[in-house]
């Protein structure tokens, strides 16, 4: 859209008094340029800012904006220096200067850059926001349904966050590569946007919605059945001594008071990086790469660090498809395909939530009968979101071949 010379002017100084203000800012500094998951949201700005706009000039300002945060706030104002503070203070360069960037640009540039600007904007604040959110769900649920969970888990008769987490122990590397995936999980929502908007343009915005979104819902089903994870629960018995089948076969299910903030089903973790990796089709294989490398170690991480049951992962399934249903809006409302995805998506993360809570029991006839739901419910996950995804590319590819065909002859 276009800028008049005033409004610019007037936007930079907004913007940087902005950076200025939460880049000294003592408070902002301890509860979020610290932390681990935000300093790497923030870091991840510098992706979807270099592969948008790629310049050697850019990047050395990023280089001094880091620097010059780290001289205001260590030596001038006496912060605390932490590592994760310098992936903050590269991130908010980036920011500052992207913005930057997008304002000062030419209309016909200007469209492009906020495609990137204004999406890596709006995942920072929603990644600085989600503390909050988990806080307000502990408060509202004292007590949670873990029991149930680990009685589901149990029923497969392989108890996988505790295999999973015993290879965490006796290999310390895998636990640590496990471990920085997982808290890394912006880097690949950054890189697969990014290369969708160089290669759709503004067609990739519901991909960035989609991943937006999710957190805020994956909330709501939080509330339905909250959970924290088995290592909250067995404490230092985790990963070492799981209860045998035949006492947890006995176990009296019920409700337990637990401190912490509910995060285990879905799994949010699970639910983004099957989206990663989905919308990373059509991408280079290098993408591809970094997306499956996600995948797979976020799914060891998830478990074997003991924040989630096996059962959690399995249910992200339907809850993904859910959400890139939802976000799919080159499809009709109607269409066959997005309905059957989004009505499977939402009934089969409900219906899981339903029997864990009220048949979990039912599990424990026999193992077949776990380990088919499991897989039933992963199959025909993938199966709806094959076709939903075939549809939808298929409509993006036909409105660009009518906009080429449209398109004046020079």
């Amino acid at each position: 859209m276009p800028l008049n010379r005033a409004m610019k002017i007037l936007l930079t100084l907004a913007l940087v008094a902005a950076a200025a203000w939460l880049g000294a800012s003592a408070t902002f500094y301890n509860e979020a340029l610290v932390s681990a998951f935000f300093g790497l949201a923030l870091a991840s700005v510098i992706i979807i800012h270099l592969r948008i706009r790629p310049s050697w000039q850019d990047a050395l300002l990023i280089l001094a904006g880091t620097f010059l945060f780290a001289s205001v706030d260590f030596r001038l104002l006496h912060f605390k220096p932490a590592i994760m503070a310098w992936f903050s203070f590269a991130g908010l360069s980036s920011l500052l200067i992207f913005g930057l960037r997008t304002m000062w640009a030419s209309d016909a540039n200007r469209k492009l850059l906020l495609l990137g600007f204004v999406p890596s904007l709006l995942f920072v604040t929603s990644e600085y926001y989600a503390d909050s959110l988990l806080r307000w769900t502990s408060t509202v649920h004292p007590k949670v349904f873990d029991l149930y969970l680990f009685s589901f888990d149990s029923s497969l008769y392989v108890q996988l966050p505790f295999l999973v987490g015993q290879a965490f122990s006796m290999w310390p590397a895998l636990r640590a590569t496990g471990l920085i995936f997982y808290i890394g999980l912006a880097i690949p929502i950054a890189l697969i946007y990014a290369g969708r908007v160089l290669r759709m343009r503004e067609k990739a915005i519901p991909s960035f919605v989609a991943f937006l979104a999710t957190g805020p819902a994956g909330v709501i089903f939080y509330n339905m059945l909250p959970a924290l994870g088995p290592a909250h629960v067995f404490g230092n018995g985790f990963p070492w001594h799981p209860l045998p089948a035949s006492q947890t076969a006995r176990l009296l299910v019920e409700p337990i008071a637990l401190s912490g903030a509910p995060n285990a089903i879905p799994s949010l973790h699970m639910a983004w990086v099957l989206l990663v990796w989905w919308y990373s089709r059509g991408l280079s294989w290098w993408e591809r790469g970094v997306a499956f490398a996600f995948l797979f170690f976020t799914v060891l991480a998830t478990i074997g660090t003991g924040e989630h049951y096996f059962v959690d992962l399995v249910v992200a399934f339907p809850f993904a498809l859910m959400m890139e249903a939802l976000c799919a809006v080159s499809l009709a409302w109607m269409d066959r395909r997005r309905i059957t995805a989004l009505v499977f998506g939402l009934l089969g993360t409900l219906a899981w939530l339903a029997a864990l809570r009220f048949a979990v029991r039912v599990f424990w006839i026999s193992p077949v009968l776990p380990w088919t739901a499991c897989a039933v419910t992963v199959a025909a996950s993938l199966v709806c979101e094959s076709q939903l995804h075939r549809a939808a590319e298929k409509t993006v590819e036909d409105d660009a071949g009518e906009a080429q065909e449209l398109a004046p002859v020079s």
